[in-house]
């Protein structure tokens, strides 16, 4: 074999090659960006069409079958892609198979259907509206009712999220693959979910059949206040309408359209607030609960609200609103309060919200309202990051959930509240702890004398160290110490308070930040094999707490192992296996906070 010839073979393997790199990140590309099929069938007719072509220039020298070469690939590939681009399609209420269309719902708005689950077990309704679209005029006012509607309304779509920047699906996909490990290759998924400044509707799953008088679960979703729907698989109310409670899931103004404050804003309001909208927007769905849930077999007298993250900021913040006041009875809190003296997130002053409002005006060159409300809410979503704090309006929030469980306020009878064990996991994924930058990131969160005590109580001598401590202290600092603040605030006014700790490893998010979801609202699939038996009986363990909290305001019952409600002792219930009460880590830590926000722990309740 001469040189030329073993150069050309070379060139041919290179060739080969190259085609195929190409080819595997143009369909993983595909793929993890939801493409539709027909990019899928594209691409592979490209493939073809390029293997001949190429095939037929080396065989034969034709000129113009030379002159396709790698860019005319790739420029045709980036077409196929541009015109397979996931389209935007509503959410079905089941996925897959479903046991077909309800029976009809009699409301005051009007008649409406839902679909079953494949199963026939357990109906849902999605998409129904509680209020008008905040739209228009209607941008940062209090929520106006939904006016009734004419037909039959087939509520078997979730409605729009609210209005949130959106990742890519590439993004999206390798968060999936990344940090849940249960990435799943179908085309069943292939479109973007809309986001929609109408967006306050809600979702409610009951079980099937003729019921009533069923216990109520309300849930208020997480993210930041800025991103988030109510729908997603690890909280969807399955789990629990297949046990006998009927769950209500609802959408909410997020962001800045939720949250913007602004004095111009306090003086048209009717009622003298700015600031939270997204709480005017929970408070409306509730009421609109307390008069309809009937329809659906459920209680009005026994409402549970729950939520994660922001969304449990939430529920502590509505625990001590005067306008929640008889809407719910119990409440459920999962991995964030805004109860601490200084809340860590989610909650700001007043007047700090009125300087964010002056400088996003000064950046849209906005001199009043009027010219906010003039710009498309995607032009606005930018700024969901400026404006995601609830704040006290004087209406909302009469003053501080701090101040007002003090004077022995509040508005649940019992809570069932706690954290996880690396619930800073994903916020501190690309700021991990080193000897380099653990004091310096101490010294940010606590000045002094405060950071020299927490770096005594957390000394660090190697990277490792460094890590595990710089991961804890973030997790107190901004989850655990509010739950601390709020148990000691219940025991004092008399509130049952069941806290958990849950630590339990998995194959996918394990003790992260909204780890625990998937087991307490009983939604691990029956066909995933990143959970084993113990996990599944934990979870069933989990969900009947759950369920019996939300009946009764007990999580107990005697094939259970106690879990105690607070009695001062620092006790409390770890999720994993087994199941057991265990003291509650952290102390050390919460006593340094104490002392640095002044916490008072509250007197005798309130007459």
């Amino acid at each position: 074999m001469d040189q030329k010839t073993d150069t050309k073979q070379s060139r041919s393997i290179m060739w080969i090659v190259l085609l195929i790199i190409l080819s595997l990140l143009f369909f993983v590309t595909l793929e993890l960006g939801k493409h539709t099929l027909i990019g899928w069938i594209l691409g592979a007719v490209l493939i073809c069409a390029y293997l001949f072509v190429r095939v037929k220039a080396l065989n034969n020298s034709v000129w113009w079958a030379k002159c396709i070469g790698w860019a005319g690939l790739i420029a045709w590939f980036a077409i196929i892609l541009w015109i397979s681009k996931p389209p935007v399609k509503p959410v079905p209420a089941v996925q897959g198979k479903t046991g077909g269309i309800t029976d009809v719902i009699h409301l005051a708005q009007g008649d409406l259907t839902g679909v079953l689950t494949e199963d026939g077990k357990v109906e849902v309704y999605a998409g129904i509206p509680y209020a008008e679209p905040p739209v228009g005029d209607l941008r940062w006012r209090e929520p106006v009712p939904a006016k009734p509607w004419t037909g039959t309304l087939a509520a078997d779509h979730f409605a729009p999220m609210s209005m949130q920047v959106q990742n890519s699906e590439i993004y999206s996909s390798l968060a999936q693959i990344i940090g849940y490990h249960d990435y799943k290759f179908t085309f069943e998924d292939n479109y973007r979910e809309p986001v929609s400044e109408d967006s306050l509707y809600l979702n409610i799953w009951k079980p099937a059949g003729n019921v009533a008088g069923l216990p109520v679960l309300v849930y208020i979703h997480g993210g930041s206040l800025q991103t988030g729907q109510p729908w997603y698989q690890d909280y969807s109310g399955l789990g629990l309408a297949r046990e006998g409670v009927i769950v209500v899931n609802i959408g909410y103004r997020l962001g800045i359209f939720g949250f913007f404050a602004d004095p111009e804003l306090k003086a048209e309001s009717p009622n003298g607030t700015t600031g939270n909208y997204g709480l005017l927007d929970q408070i409306l769905a509730l009421e609109w609960v307390r008069d309809n849930i009937t329809a659906f077999g459920g209680d009005p007298d026994n409402v549970t609200i729950s939520g994660e993250s922001a969304g449990s900021a939430c529920v502590s913040a509505l625990s001590t609103s005067p306008l929640a006041k008889g809407l719910f009875r119990r409440v459920v809190g999962e991995s964030s309060t805004v109860t601490a003296p200084e809340p860590a997130h989610s909650f700001r002053l007043l007047e700090e919200a009125y300087t964010a409002a002056n400088d996003t005006k000064e950046r849209y060159k906005a001199s009043s309202i009027a010219d906010l409300r003039a710009i498309p809410a995607e032009k606005l979503a930018s700024e969901m990051n400026t404006h995601h704090h609830m704040t006290v309006d004087g209406y909302v929030l009469a003053e501080t959930p701090y101040e007002s469980y003090a004077k022995g306020i509040h508005n649940e009878e019992a809570q069932m509240h706690g954290f996880n064990r690396e619930e800073s996991a994903p916020f501190i994924l690309f700021n991990q702890g080193n000897l380099k930058n653990y004091e310096r990131n101490v010294r940010y969160l606590f000045p002094e004398p405060y950071a020299s005590r927490v770096l005594e109580l957390y000394p660090a001598a190697t990277d490792a160290e460094a890590k595990q401590n710089w991961a804890d202290i973030y997790t107190v600092f901004y989850f655990t110490y509010g739950h601390y603040c709020w148990e000691r605030q219940a025991l004092a006014n008399g509130i049952p308070s069941y806290v958990y700790h849950f630590t339990r490893d998995n194959g996918r998010l394990g003790s992260w930040h909204s780890g625990e979801e998937v087991y307490l609202y009983g939604n691990i699939p029956e066909d995933s094999a990143l959970y084993n038996d113990a996990d599944r009986t934990l979870s069933d363990m989990m969900l009947s707490y759950f369920r019996n909290f939300i009946t009764n305001g007990d999580p107990n019952d005697k094939n259970l192992p106690e879990w105690k409600a607070s009695a001062g002792d620092d006790c409390v219930l770890e999720f994993n296996d087994p199941v057991r009460s265990v003291d509650a880590p952290y102390l050390g830590l919460y006593g340094i906070m104490d002392e640095m926000y002044g916490f008072e722990v509250p007197g005798p309740a309130a007459e």
